[in-house]
Parts: C-alpha cells; sequence; structure tokens
C-alpha cells in the first residue's frame, strides 16, 4: 500500500495568494485568498506582509476545516535566487536570506518560501520549493554574448516548463529525459525553452527583455534605440524597467491594462489588431526555430502553454509556422500548483533525490 502525503501549496501573487492542500495526486482544496493591499515594494515592510499573508493562510485553512496537523511538507512556488540546477529544494535559511535580499530582483515569488517556512516550522514538518525561475542548465555556448563582461542569465518560467514537458513526455510515451521538447510559455511574458533529454539547455530570458514580446513584456529590442530610451531623461531607471517589464507588449500597442481586453482584441478581426497578432505569433514561431536549432532539428514535440494557448486562433497561426518542425501539444493555462505538489511528492515517495540550496 501506498504512504499518503499531504501536501499544502503557497504561491503569492500581487494582490492575492494561491493555496492548495494536496492528498498525493489529488487536489482536495483550492483558494484563492484577495488581499486589500497588494504586494509592498518598500524592504522596510516586507515581514509585516509575509505576516499578513501568513495569518490570513492558517485562517483560511482552519475556517475551511483543514487539520493542519495532518500536513506532510508546506511547499511554495521558487523566487528569484542564485542560479540552480532544476528539481525540488528544501528550503533553508541560506535561501531565505537570499530571497529577502533579492539576490536575483524582486519578485512576488520571493515571498514564497518565506511563508511557507513559517508555517512549516509551526508545525514542525519541512518546507520547499519546486524548479525555481533561476533554473539554469544552459549548455556552455547559451551563455555567451558579444560583450565578455556580460553572462546570459537563465530566468522562465520552469516551474511550468518542466510540468509541461513531462504531460507532453508521458503522451508520447515516453520519460522526460528520455526525449527532445521545445516548450513555449505563453503569458504575460513568453519563455520558450530547449528541452534536451531532462535539461533546459536554453531559453530566452522573457523577464528581462529576451525573446518575443507578449502581453506586457517589450522582449529583444534594438540596441542603439535602447540606449537612447536610457539617456532620453524621460524615465528614471525604475519607471524604464516598469515599463518595459508590465507596460508593454500588446498592452502598449493596444493601449489598456486590461488582459481580458486585450484577450477579446485578439480575436477580433480589425485590421490593426490583427497585424499586431501576426507580428506576435512570429517573433514566437521565430524563436521556436531558433531553439529547434539548439536542438540539431531533433525534436520529439513542441508544447504549448499559458494563458494565450487557450485561444484557438494563437494555436492556430503558430501551427501554421511551426508544425513543419514537430507535431505540437497544447497545454493551456498554468500548471504551477500540480507542479510544486508532483515535485514534492516525488521527494517524499523517494523517487527523487531531494536538493540543498
Amino acid at each position: 500500500m501506498r504512504n499518503v502525503f499531504r501536501t499544502l501549496v503557497i504561491i503569492p501573487k500581487l494582490n492575492e495568494t494561491i493555496i492548495a492542500v494536496f492528498h498525493n495526486e489529488k487536489c482536495i482544496y483550492k483558494h484563492t485568498l484577495h488581499h486589500i493591499r497588494s504586494f509592498i515594494a518598500d524592504d522596510s515592510f516586507l515581514e509585516e506582509d509575509i505576516a499578513f499573508r501568513q495569518r490570513e493562510i492558517i485562517q483560511q485553512l482552519h475556517e475551511a476545516g483543514i487539520n493542519m496537523s495532518k500536513l506532510n511538507a508546506v511547499s511554495a512556488i521558487g523566487g528569484m535566487l542564485k542560479p540552480v540546477e532544476g528539481g525540488t529544494y528544501i528550503v533553508t535559511e541560506k535561501m531565505l536570506k537570499d530571497l529577502k535580499r533579492n539576490y536575483s530582483g524582486k519578485h512576488i515569488s520571493n515571498l514564497g518560501a518565506i511563508i511557507a517556512k513559517k508555517i512549516a516550522d509551526g508545525l514542525n514538518i519541512e518546507a520547499y520549493i519546486v524548479d525555481p525561475p533561476v533554473v539554469n542548465e544552459f549548455c556552455e555556448e547559451a551563455m555567451y554574448t558579444g560583450v565578455p563582461s556580460i553572462k546570459r542569465k537563465s530566468i522562465f518560467h520552469a516551474l511550468n516548463q518542466k510540468a509541461v514537458a513531462r504531460l507532453a513526455a508521458k503522451d508520447l510515451g515516453r520519460k522526460y529525459k528520455e526525449i527532445n521538447l521545445i516548450v513555449c510559455h505563453l503569458g504575460l511574458g513568453i519563455t520558450i525553452g530547449a528541452h534536451h533529454k531532462g535539461k533546459v539547455i536554453d531559453v530566452n530570458n522573457g523577464l528581462h527583455g529576451d525573446g518575443p514580446f507578449s502581453i506586457e513584456r517589450a522582449g529583444t529590442l534594438p540596441l542603439e534605440a535602447m540606449i537612447d530610451l536610457c539617456y532620453s531623461e524621460e524615465y528614471n531607471e525604475a519607471e524604464l524597467i516598469d515599463k518595459l517589464t508590465f507596460r508593454s507588449g500588446l498592452k502598449a500597442y493596444f493601449q489598456t491594462e486590461d488582459v481580458d481586453l486585450i484577450l477579446r482584441k485578439i480575436n477580433s478581426e480589425q485590421k490593426e489588431t490583427k497585424t499586431v497578432i501576426n507580428a506576435l505569433v512570429y517573433q514566437i514561431a521565430k524563436e521556436i526555430g531558433a531553439m529547434a536549432v539548439v536542438l540539431e532539428g531533433r525534436v520529439d514535440g513542441i508544447a504549448l502553454t499559458g494563458h494565450l494557448a487557450a485561444m484557438d486562433k494563437i494555436i492556430q497561426l503558430i501551427t501554421e509556422k511551426v508544425s513543419w518542425i514537430s507535431d505540437i501539444f497544447v497545454y493551456p493555462g498554468e500548471h504551477d500548483l500540480q507542479a510544486i505538489n508532483e515535485g514534492t511528492l516525488r521527494v517524499l515517495q523517494g523517487l527523487e533525490t531531494l536538493k540543498k540550496y
């Protein structure tokens, strides 16, 4: 008889915290806590924000009748740590220290492991993270740029990409470590990775201006124009980062912050809208082609995931451009909750070695 493990999974976002309780693979409870206040950028309020969310989570679980004493683990989405290999990591004091000082950048995901550890300590159990966004499995060539002092960074939707890669492998009747895949996370940001036998050997850094533009990211920009923008005195550093990371892409072209409205516009037949969408798909397809080269043409499948993967029009346009490379597999939305639970479960069941940061 299999051992039964119960895991609390936590994913903090700007104005909410998503929680779920899993009984082995089965989700037995899920809830989104909506916060009146959003993630506070001022570092002096960090501990206050963490304590606030921790209290909200515990209160909600009690009200839902979840017996927290039966939990075996508390797991969270990983944050902006030092580069690591993919896998499941136990939360340590060293990890917490790097998250609190935003080692690889400030992001709401940095709160995940901190909150998980506080709750886990109160229950005398361990806290974990799975496939954080700083997973770095690059081949050596992928790290080079034309400036020796600058190296390419691996920052991407590692958790969802690896979860979807495993789903595609299962649909192919193969093991993830046996095949080559191109996985495309098509969300607010877009990252497209070359998965070579279980390792993501190249991927665009969708957070820091690399690859296709997306719903809100600028993507790769012409260098001279970017330098001109930096010296234009129109923006300070923080304002420019905010513009390129959260207020560009389709938001800028359609002049709206409303993501639902953007998704509706994608399905419209307006000429101006169609041109922008065709350009978006063009850049996505071009990046897929680049990753096919990385894999030397030996591609067992192309997996599409994220918000835009739920849109038939986008899937059709991408398929028309890249289906000659390999078969297309579509897994709409994000699979982060399940991926965190499954990564934790593989460790608890002894199927995967636990890693230490």
